[in-house]
């Protein structure tokens, strides 16, 4: 693309309105080296997120002063991944909850169904770190304010999230909400994800959660994704599912001109 093309009012309106990487100009038959640097730190970026460890101590501090006047405590749990390694090579492993933990968490079985919260490391744990807290405090009040008996909030490692399947049905959750980090990209390196799934249980199917993506600085804002999940959850109540036959059917603002 000639510079005289990239100085168009087009172009330069588009890369005002998208983080993604347009009109970047060209040397010769390559990047500027610039935007070359530019992408190679970002995808560093991004490898370092699916590499990075959650710190479960830090994340416990933020989440336990929202559920100490509940009665709620934070547990722990894993996945049967051991390490990072096995997690990224081994999928599966990361469904799958550790024998002593179910065990452990079914201790704390309730009678009442709960929506008990699973917030996992995934592919990102700097996005867990920086937006579950954020997320949590603004979900709590309006579920409670729903009527929405809520369970503990459980901290998992390695977890892919179907292992949310597992912990709900070890703690006799009615739904699980997995707050899980998600894949990095070169735009958005620790970015937020939320699974809703009704009665989990080992063998639920992605068709049977509804998600809420890109909760993150620059993406969806967690006061925005709570609420959206507070009406998921009234709604699952009311129809009895989650997945494809829930969906998001509020107004999203005036419609639009013929």
């Amino acid at each position: 693309m000639t510079d005289a093309a990239l100085a168009a009012p087009g172009w330069a309106a588009l890369r005002r309105m998208t983080p993604a990487r347009v009109a970047l100009g060209r040397a010769g038959n390559a990047l500027p080296t610039a935007a070359h640097l530019d992408i190679q730190e970002a995808h560093a970026r991004a490898r370092d997120a699916v590499w990075s460890a959650l710190d479960a101590d830090a994340l416990a501090a933020a989440i336990l002063p929202m559920l100490d006047p509940l009665g709620l405590p934070v547990l722990r749990a894993a996945s049967q991944a051991p390490d990072r390694r096995t997690y990224l090579l081994r999928p599966d492993l990361g469904r799958r909850l550790r024998a002593e933990d179910a065990a452990a968490l079914a201790a704390y079985r309730r009678n009442d169904a709960p929506l008990v919260f699973v917030v996992a490391d995934g592919l990102s744990a700097s996005g867990v770190q920086a937006e579950a807290p954020a997320l949590l405090a603004a979900a709590v009040p309006l579920l409670r304010a729903s009527g929405v008996p809520l369970g503990p909030v459980v901290i998992a490692a390695q977890g892919r999230v179907a292992l949310g399947d597992a912990i709900g049905a070890a703690l006799g959750a009615g739904m699980v909400a997995v707050l899980i980090g998600e894949r990095p990209g070169l735009s958005a390196p620790a970015s937020l994800g939320v699974y809703l799934t009704l009665d989990p249980r080992p063998g639920r199917t992605d068709a049977e959660r509804n998600c809420l993506s890109n909760i993150r600085a620059g993406g969806l804002a967690p006061a925005a994704a709570a609420a959206t999940l507070a009406w998921l959850v009234r709604e699952a109540g009311r129809i009895g599912a989650t997945g494809i036959a829930l969906k998001d059917m509020r107004p999203t603002g005036p419609a639009l001109p013929p």
